[in-house]
């Protein structure tokens, strides 16, 4: 497999080598036409000043979302990125409002807080579900007031701040169970972005491994390495309950472990068929010379056979195959035929064609003669192909 992601949209970390091992997402990769049209809706929401909230699983990319809109806002200050769950309660008071000597133990200086350190940036604060309700409270107040101010302190500290969040926590079922304010919720979701899980963008896949087989393959000393299409089968099938970050790991592994700079589906470790229950989201395919088609979730098996079919389509290409359509054409014929026990009509019908058409690519695959005679007794004409002719 090769693709181009130099046409895609590619979103990334400063220094994503660099990185410590996280659950974040390190790169997001815009191939998927809804992913797409999500990347345009967050471009439009970057150029405002508006507050944003961010939902998603964990390892989709909300803090790439997050800096993307920075970058793109053009805002003079720093992107200062803060994950309200990493820190206790006691901790995180100080490290979000800042804090002057002797306000508590241990303070021995004066502080400044990450609102402040973010002062004519964007401040992103991640996983806000995981706030108390009394830090909900001074955050509502700092919101509200633009102006913070330091535990110990009476002086307010005016900001210009642009505060984004973001959550993989239901915030309207926390509001129902009376974890997270209401007042707050309308004041963070001004503007609202749903990024979905991988599994929701299918486009995405593909180009996204091949990045990763790129980015860990000039690491480990490879050159050239392919996925083969049992492998980008498996990878297109596969649920992703870990999103990006497990695609990156399993690429991270198959790329150790393979052979012949060929990834293969053995390759993969894949932990096991997991089931995403009570998901309705559609995706749209496109298929060549027709207009897009919509899937749900309940057409997962139709969805992926297509996939795997324009996978080892493309395999059949990067490998030089000779003669191609006809490869591929007398083995639609042949597959169709002996899947319908030999019934002329019934192939015509699983086809969409009409029977003298079927005819003429069964005598030129050999597998009628010239001669053949009518098949078994018709369906009638709203049953069958709309353009069927019996045979004479």
């Amino acid at each position: 497999m090769r693709l181009d992601v130099s046409v895609n949209r590619l979103l990334t970390f400063p220094d994503p080598q660099g990185m410590t091992l996280s659950i974040r997402a390190k790169a997001l990769l815009f191939h998927d036409p809804d992913s797409l049209a999500l990347l345009h809706q967050v471009e439009r929401i970057a150029r405002s000043d508006a507050t944003a909230l961010i939902y998603g699983e964990t390892g989709t990319g909300k803090e790439l979302i997050a800096r993307h809109i920075h970058k793109v806002s053009e805002r003079s200050g720093p992107f200062v990125a803060v994950n309200c769950g990493a820190f206790s309660e006691s901790l995180i008071d100080a490290e979000l409002f800042g804090h002057e000597a002797g306000a508590f133990t241990g303070a021995s200086q004066a502080r400044a807080g990450w609102f402040e350190a973010a002062n004519g940036g964007t401040l992103f604060l991640d996983e806000i579900g995981d706030l108390s309700m009394a830090l909900q409270v001074k955050l509502l107040r700092v919101l509200q007031e633009r102006q913070v101010v330091r535990l110990g302190s009476r002086r307010p500290i005016p900001l210009d701040v642009r505060l984004l969040a973001a959550t993989n926590v239901d915030l309207d079922k926390a509001i129902d169970a009376d974890r997270f304010r209401s007042d707050l919720y309308y004041r963070l979701s001004v503007a609202v972005i749903n990024l979905p899980p991988l599994c929701d963008r299918p486009g995405d896949i593909l180009p996204l491994a091949q990045h990763f087989v790129g980015s860990y393959g000039s690491k480990l000393g490879l050159k050239e390495v392919r996925i083969a299409a049992s492998a980008q089968a498996a990878l297109l099938g596969y649920e992703w309950p870990g999103n990006i970050r497990e695609l990156e790991n399993v690429i991270h592994y198959a790329l150790i472990v393979c052979r012949c700079n060929e990834i293969q589906e053995d390759d993969l470790k894949l932990v096991g068929k997991l089931h995403r229950k009570g998901r309705s989201a559609r995706v749209e395919v496109t298929s060549a010379g027709g207009p897009a088609q919509a899937f749900s979730h309940t057409d997962a098996s139709a969805l992926t056979a297509r996939q795997r079919l324009d996978a080892l389509i493309g395999d059949l290409i990067d490998r030089g195959e000779a003669s191609l359509f006809d490869t591929v054409e007398a083995s639609l014929f042949i597959t169709a035929f002996e899947r319908c026990h030999q019934n002329q009509v019934q192939t015509a019908k699983a086809l969409g064609i009409s029977r003298n058409i079927l005819r003429t690519h069964l005598k030129r695959a050999g597998l009628i003669g010239g001669d053949s005679g009518p098949d078994i007794l018709p369906l009638p004409p709203d049953e069958g192909a709309a353009s069927y002719i019996p045979a004479m």
